[in-house]
């Protein structure tokens, strides 16, 4: 038995020569693969990456490719990335002058940007959730608090009354009276 599949209808549009490296360009293609039209454009909009305007005018191109195709009717919203990737280009090479009468060598690299479009549904496996969406209201869990047992402290009264007591005779008894009552003492017991 054999398996027939159909070949999936893609439309694609490609940057060639463009100034920055594979690398970078496959950071942000790495976004938008598998995500629908709109949802690309909106992330692209938002990333900080110099690279992203260049993936942006690609999918532009892709999207106006498929729109001008008599034979497709193609809506731009309706369609989704099938694929994206950036493959290398021909890097320059440019000299610097270092130190000592020796040269530095200096790489400016390029990527050819693809992009492919195709109708369908968005395959990709991070959540689709529109763009201006509030989040969703998240309720506070109650905490629970540990019961702790308090008991009252039984302390008698005299006890409390009877410590002050003793500190405020020590304080006002100065050193001197009280080696006055010794002496008085010890006199009264040599007579």
């Amino acid at each position: 038995m054999a398996v027939v599949e159909q070949e999936r209808q893609t439309v694609r549009a490609e940057a060639r020569w463009v100034h920055s490296s594979a690398r970078k360009a496959r950071l942000v293609t790495d976004l938008i693969r598998g995500r629908s039209v709109p949802e690309a454009r909106t992330i692209l909009a938002f990333s900080t990456r110099a690279v992203a305007k260049d993936v942006e005018k690609v999918l532009r191109s892709a999207v106006a490719n498929a729109e001008s195709r008599a034979d497709l009717h193609w809506q731009g919203d309706d369609l989704v990335v099938a694929a994206a990737y950036a493959d290398e280009g021909p890097t320059l090479k440019r000299w610097r002058a270092r130190a000592r009468g020796r040269v530095a060598r200096i790489r400016k690299r390029t990527c050819h940007i693809t992009i492919e479009l195709a109708q369908g549904v968005p395959t990709s496996a991070a959540p689709s959730v529109p763009a201006m969406a509030p989040p969703a209201p998240v309720e506070p869990e109650p905490v629970e608090e540990p019961e702790t047992a308090e008991e009252p402290e039984t302390v008698n009264d005299a006890e409390v009354a009877e410590e002050p007591e003793e500190a405020e005779t020590s304080e006002t008894e100065s050193p001197s009276a009280e080696a006055q009552a010794e002496a008085s003492t010890t006199e009264e017991t040599e007579d």
